[in-house]
């Protein structure tokens, strides 16, 4: 494989060799938070939701931080295949008004975003949550004690505090935030969540658009969200700043003598914990917490084809700051681009080629 790398913790790994991957064997499907990098997955997420998972009927549990969420609140859409093609475009020809030169304010990004969410979701939050076999968690962001509502002084005074309490141990920016999870009520997401403090709220359809857009509201680039239905009051924001990579522990899932494995498309090869912690390397080695998890990402060869050499990123709303044409087109090409990805999964999937897959690092 020369676009696809695959990855997998030990006890997974001794699942493929044993009976390669069933879809029948997946029990979670996390998404992770990262903006348009997650372009690179839709063909994937196509398949995999569109196809290869619908040969299967076991109850599987999607959770999601940012556009991760986006992505699994899209599988339970009634039609996965055309849902995932239809936010593609609408991810991809996402534009912000903003004066030249300058990027769009969070004002106007929160807004018009908040309204794609509700073009995709609106009138559907029945069909989302009524999934026959799929599971929805969002995972979102709780300011607490000074952040506890956004404003021009306390939310960078709060962050800040994050960011040096998150550099000298990670739960200790638990001080700042919390984790918040929308969880469909019919069943709970079979995991511990350690590390953080942590809530978890039925998702209904009042709080289904309101929860995925605070969960997509990354600091200073968007406004948080406030006092969602059924949650406790209160500013959230990204869920990626507690669970950028979503490095749960997964290994505490079991189902009977089952595998009980989870299946991850990711844009890298690596799940990094919180997003504040993307300094610090030694927090993105595996853990024992992934001994369950088969991970498939993007080879650095492919990565290097793309426009740019680098998969879609924010960065790139600066870089073709006042060409929004020529952004668009390059994020086109990266999600054309990524049904190599899709090939690639579909023929090892046909092979049964355990040998192929690598242990997590």
């Amino acid at each position: 494989m020369k676009a696809l790398a695959i990855h997998a913790g030990p006890r997974a790994l001794a699942a493929l060799r044993k009976q390669g991957l069933r879809p029948q064997d997946v029990r979670i499907v996390p998404a992770a938070a990262g903006g348009p990098k997650g372009l690179i997955l839709n063909a994937l997420d196509r398949f995999v939701f569109g196809d290869w998972l619908t040969r299967s009927a076991q109850t599987v549990h999607l959770v999601g931080a940012s556009i991760g969420a986006w992505r699994m609140a899209t599988a339970c859409l009634p039609d996965a295949d055309a849902g995932f093609a239809q936010l593609a475009h609408d991810y991809v020809t996402q534009d912000y008004p903003h004066p030249p030169g300058r990027l769009a304010p969070p004002t106007v990004v929160s807004d018009l975003f908040g309204r794609q969410i509700e073009r995709s979701f609106g009138g559907r939050e029945a069909q989302v949550l009524g999934h026959r076999r799929f599971r929805l968690h969002i995972f979102t962001s709780r300011g607490r004690h000074l952040m506890r509502r956004e404003s021009r002084l306390r939310t960078p005074l709060g962050y800040l505090g994050a960011v040096l309490s998150n550099a000298l141990r990670r739960p200790a920016m638990g001080l700042w935030l919390e984790r918040v999870v929308f969880s469909d009520p019919r069943d709970a997401l079979p995991l511990q969540l350690p590390g953080y403090r942590t809530r978890r709220v039925a998702l209904t359809a009042p709080n289904l658009q309101p929860s995925m857009l605070a969960s997509c509201s990354i600091p200073f680039a968007l406004k948080a969200v406030h006092d969602i239905a059924g949650a406790p009051r209160g500013a959230y924001w990204d869920g990626g700043i507690t669970d950028y990579h979503l490095h749960l522990d997964y290994a505490t899932l079991r189902d009977g003598t089952d595998p009980a494995l989870v299946l991850y498309p990711h844009f890298q090869d690596t799940v990094v914990p919180g997003w504040l912690d993307k300094p610090f390397k030694r927090r993105h080695l595996a853990t024992p917490n992934l001994d369950n998890l088969v991970l498939l990402s993007p080879t650095a060869e492919f990565v290097r084809s793309l426009p740019n050499a680098k998969l879609p990123d924010r960065t790139d709303f600066k870089r073709y700051l006042d060409d929004s044409t020529a952004r668009m087109a390059a994020w086109r090409r990266a999600v054309d681009e990524g049904e190599r990805l899709r090939d690639e999964f579909a023929l090892w999937l046909e092979r049964g080629d355990a040998a192929s897959v690598l242990p997590l690092r």
